[in-house]
């Protein structure tokens, strides 16, 4: 039988803080930590008195997201869930890492950081090594970081080309309906990489580089029989590349070169039969130092707090 025993905590806060600014629109904050830790939260002229089950663990997760706000960083129901878990996992948000470097900035000048533990790992891997697998479900920012940090390093000078490559697997006898040269066949399978790019680069400057060659978007067959020097490469969806695919891919990379991986292993859609190559190169692979692999988990999904559930209702469920 659970305890009625009511406990007490009292956190003294800023006078100049925007109270508004933590508890959320219409309170949402404020029921979610209320809810998660089974506590009442009162604030009292410049003092926050919590009361109930967890009143200790709810008054260290406010203590994060305060130290969130003096930052000056944005608080959305997103990033508390993302506290909370980090609190359960024996871990605080101001220990790690995240949000302390700037991945690189928007066309409008807004900065890209990590958001999560698992996504501040795969931004290291990426400066620090020459070729990352990034593995993980959908919504956790692999292609989105990677192309901010591609847009970087050829502002920085560090890469002359950039090369966004993609598998079609369906490049076969349905694309064949669609009406188009092959690009324009196979322009619906880039559009998750344009999408990226132009939110980092902005339209007309990347279409720009495009058209000089600077920028390639291209489905990964495009990539055979190539050599690509000082040039960031990124290939998403590699889920659905085969055994050769991926061995072509990764023997691509030629001197000043950095090569990213992107995958979602439980998203394959390659026919009955075809292993993946992204599972196959983990495999082969893990043993070689200077490439990194980074797994990224349902708590680095950066899309709606929704998303996160539903992965992990799929899993539990896979797993059964």
């Amino acid at each position: 039988m659970e305890s009625d025993f009511i406990e007490v905590v009292r956190l003294k806060l800023d006078g100049s803080l925007d109270a508004g600014a933590l508890f959320g629109s219409l309170d949402g904050n404020l029921k979610i930590l209320e809810k998660t830790f089974g506590v009442e939260l009162v604030l009292r002229h410049d003092e926050l008195v919590i009361s109930g089950r967890k009143p200790k663990d709810a008054g260290q997760v406010i203590a994060d997201l305060l130290w969130i706000l003096e930052r000056g960083e944005a608080l959305d129901e997103q990033k508390l869930e993302y506290v909370i878990s980090l609190h359960e996992n024996g871990s605080s948000y101001r220990e790690s890492d995240v949000s302390r470097d700037i991945v690189a900035f928007t066309h409008r000048g807004k900065p890209i950081k990590a958001k999560t533990v698992g996504q501040t790992e795969y931004v290291r891997a990426i400066k620090s090594k020459d070729i990352v697998f990034g593995i993980g479900p959908a919504g956790t920012g692999k292609t989105y970081l990677a192309v901010a940090m591609a847009a970087n390093a050829y502002k920085n000078k560090d890469v002359e080309k950039i090369v966004l490559a993609r598998p079609a697997v369906e490049a076969g006898e349905r694309l064949g309906f669609l009406p188009g040269d092959l690009q324009e066949k196979v322009d619906p399978y880039l559009r998750p990489l344009y999408d990226a790019l132009y939110e980092i680069m902005g339209r007309e400057a990347a279409i720009r580089l495009k058209e000089k060659e600077t920028i390639e978007v291209v489905p990964l067959a495009y990539m055979r029989g190539r050599t690509l020097d000082h040039s960031f490469i990124i290939l998403d969806e590699a889920q659905n590349t085969t055994r050769e695919q991926m061995k072509m891919f990764l023997t691509r990379l030629g001197f000043g070169s950095k090569a990213i991986v992107n995958g979602d292993v439980t998203q394959i859609d390659l026919p009955d039969g075809k292993q993946s190559g992204l599972i196959h190169a983990a495999k082969v692979l893990e043993q070689v130092d200077e490439i990194a692999f980074c797994y990224l988990r349902e708590n680095d999904v950066v899309r709606h707090s929704l998303v996160k559930k539903i992965i992990g209702a799929y899993d539990r469920y896979e797993k059964r």
